[in-house]
């Protein structure tokens, strides 16, 4: 059995689950009021806390992506890394995820981080937590 397999028989008995809630119909999402977009400018990227969750949130060429500001390797914080097209990589160890879905993307992390929808309304940034 590989690594892979490991860890996410691991995550799942930790009941560590992780979701692309960006899926969820919109009546199954909280949508929080977080800025006014104008404080998020193309390029850069702001950190929230939401109850016990840590999200980040970028702007890459205008379009806005919420995900979990935790690397699921090592449960380290993963916003602060280099963005690599719409990837983050984590600064400990280069896992890479892809910050439109949450996907997994690169070794050593093979478990997805969650990623959450966004909408702009009024100049406003709402993120769409699952309620």
């Amino acid at each position: 059995m590989g690594w892979g397999k490991q860890a996410i028989r691991w995550w799942n008995r930790n009941k560590k689950i992780m979701f692309n809630y960006t899926t969820l119909e919109e009546s199954k999402l909280d949508f929080v009021e977080i800025a006014p977009a104008s404080e998020l400018p193309n390029g850069e990227r702001l950190f929230v806390d939401l109850g016990d969750k840590p999200i980040v949130i970028f702007n890459i060429a205008g379009q806005l992506f919420a995900i979990g500001d935790v690397c699921t390797h090592d449960d380290g914080p993963l916003g602060d890394g280099l963005l690599e097209g719409s990837n983050v990589v984590c600064p400990r160890h280069g896992a890479e995820f892809d910050v439109r879905n949450g996907k997994a993307m690169q070794m050593p992390a093979v478990i997805d981080i969650p990623a959450y929808p966004i909408r702009v309304k009024d100049g406003n940034i709402f993120v769409g937590i699952p309620k």
